[in-house]
């Protein structure tokens, strides 16, 4: 797979930078991190809203379906 390459803005950068010295890790690590956390979260919103409308609109579902 290619590499990505993210170019963040100086205080970004900076902020990141100094988080990773605080927990002794490396930047590349500490983005990583919360590049997961964030994808997990919005693919659980996206979870939650499929369900809602599936539940909303289940009769028509059900009719398209058959």
């Amino acid at each position: 797979m290619p590499e990505l390459t993210l170019f963040p803005d100086p205080a970004t950068r900076q902020a990141l930078d100094d988080l990773a010295d605080a927990q002794a890790r490396q930047p590349e690590e500490v983005a990583l991190d919360a590049l997961h956390r964030y994808l997990r979260e919005e693919a659980a919103g996206v979870r939650t809203v499929a369900e809602r409308l599936a539940l909303a609109h289940a009769e028509l579902l059900r009719r398209l379906g058959e």
